[in-house]
């Protein structure tokens, strides 16, 4: 990784009071760690630090730091850690480790897909990302903005795992080897019609004893706020039954 210029200032504003003045006036608070020296608190300029990590593919950026009034004309450090806020996305701080040339380190690097999968082109499967970043150990220049994989010959049910992938020169890829990074999964819509193929057991039960016991089901409740229909009084006549009609009595003559 080819590193970019970063010019910091030393910092006294440590109260959230005067900390939040300083972004105010244009500045970004941030600290730098390292072996080499004990942590100190400086302030970059909030425009340079913002047009730096826009450029990059990742937070992962290595910078030649120039600190005013130090001794030192610049230190190697790498972008460890950024806040943003969480609305509106600004940077707030940024946490910078001072690494030596010959020393290696070990970072997270985005990892990427190209390629159509063959499952998710030719059988509607779907790419899952098991994994989107990987865990490197590496000297500072050797370190890759990101990790690139073909998923191209992937079908359906297969995947790529940690240890099948092969890693830019002088880097080292950290974590289990049978790990799963990408895999192709089967379409889901297919699965659902599976499910709701199989009519329920107690539903075939169910209408197995209704035929068996004759039995007619209950009337289906009405709307919402209807009444129910009365019962018909079993003694009084049905509508039409002639027999069931009292006949008037003849006339004496």
């Amino acid at each position: 990784m080819k590193s970019v210029a970063l010019k910091a200032y030393p910092r006294s504003q440590v109260q959230r009071a005067e900390v939040t003045k300083l972004r105010r006036a244009g500045r970004v608070p941030a600290t730098i760690y390292g072996r080499q020296a004990q942590p100190q608190n400086l302030e970059v300029d909030y425009e340079e630090i913002s047009d730096l990590l826009h450029h990059s593919v990742s937070e992962n950026v290595l910078v030649d730091l120039s600190v005013e009034n130090d001794p030192r004309a610049k230190r190697l450090a790498l972008v460890q850690d950024v806040q943003h806020h969480p609305l509106s996305a600004k940077v707030l701080h940024v946490d910078l480790h001072e690494v030596a040339e010959n020393e290696k380190v070990t970072v997270q690097v985005p990892l990427e897909t190209t390629g159509e999968a063959a499952g998710v082109k030719n059988g509607g499967g779907t790419l899952e990302h098991v994994l989107h970043k990987l865990k490197v150990r590496c000297l500072p220049k050797d370190l890759p903005e990101e990790i690139i994989i073909d998923v191209t010959a992937l079908e359906i049910g297969k995947s790529i795992h940690l240890g099948q992938i092969v890693p830019p020169a002088g880097v080292e890829i950290i974590g289990e080897k049978s790990r799963t990074v990408v895999a192709v999964a089967a379409p889901r819509a297919e699965e659902e019609v599976a499910a709701t193929a199989v009519p329920a057991a107690g539903d075939v039960e169910m209408l197995k004893e209704k035929k068996e016991d004759g039995t007619e089901a209950a009337p289906a409740a009405g709307k919402a706020g209807e009444k129910a229909p009365a019962k018909a009084d079993a003694k009084a006549p049905a509508a039409g039954d002639k027999k069931a009609e009292a006949k008037p009595e003849a006339k004496k003559k």
